[in-house]
């Protein structure tokens, strides 16, 4: 009898695992953002699902990226604009996420530290001087509102000071895409071509849709339930993201 119960003990706790596998890698997956590279988009101590179908699937959909599948299948292309998990090229395993600017074909340049998308400068309005973190440091920017497209608008922030406002023209290859960070002075994306460069699209993990959690660690942490109140961003919860 109790080697029965053992039996259907396992059972049930390898079904689990195994339906856990299953939603991971084609429905949703959870992420954590420990970075400040896309402030105020996102937030340090965010916490996100990604859709695995919504650009269909690759290795790098399943657990480990485990090479079950050589090449992406039931591909759905990306639209400038997406916020977007990836692995890195530099070593196929790191998580990134970044806003799509270019797609395969797109020329992408910075000049005097506005936008030029296909040689045509991409619209951007002044919102307000602010502040953002970096790190752990907090610096002075000026916050604007950034429009790639009649239907995406975003806010970004450049440094009042050592912005980076003029970079080399990227011509992006053939299935592969180019990666911006919110926070631009703050964020290691494709315009370090010896970090991150162009993304294949095989290397697309999923697009980040809503947060299901946030919390400030410098404040508290899970753990601290007395500072909850004061540590958890109640108005982030269920946050859909742009």
């Amino acid at each position: 009898m109790i080697k029965i119960k053992i039996i259907e003990n396992v059972k049930t706790v390898f079904i689990a695992l195994f339906l856990a596998v299953i939603i991971r890698s084609i429905l949703l997956q959870p992420f954590y953002i420990p970075s400040s590279s896309m402030e105020r988009t996102l937030l340090v101590g965010d916490r996100l699902f990604v859709t695995k179908f919504s650009y269909g699937y690759s290795r790098h959909s399943f657990p480990f990226s485990i090479k079950i599948i050589s090449n992406r299948i039931f591909f759905s292309e990306p639209q400038r604009g997406d916020i977007i998990v990836f692995k890195t090229p530099s070593d196929n395993r790191t998580d990134y996420i970044k806003r799509l600017i270019g797609i395969p074909g797109d020329t992408v340049q910075l000049i005097n530290g506005e936008l030029f998308l296909n040689n045509k400068k991409i619209k951007k309005d002044f919102v307000k001087k602010t502040t953002v973190f970096c790190g752990e440091q907090q610096f002075d920017v000026n916050e604007f509102s950034e429009q790639i497209s009649e239907s995406r608008k975003y806010n970004i922030f450049y440094a009042t000071e050592k912005s980076m406002k003029n970079t080399d023209l990227y011509k992006i290859p053939k299935e592969h895409y180019f990666f911006m960070g919110d926070n631009r002075d703050c964020s290691k994306d494709s315009r370090f071509l010896t970090s991150v460069g162009y993304v294949h699209k095989d290397n697309l993990v999923g697009k980040a849709q809503f947060l299901f959690f946030s919390n400030n660690s410098k404040i508290g942490d899970m753990f601290t339930f007395w500072k909850w109140h004061k540590s958890i961003r109640f108005n982030r919860i269920f946050k859909k993201l742009i």
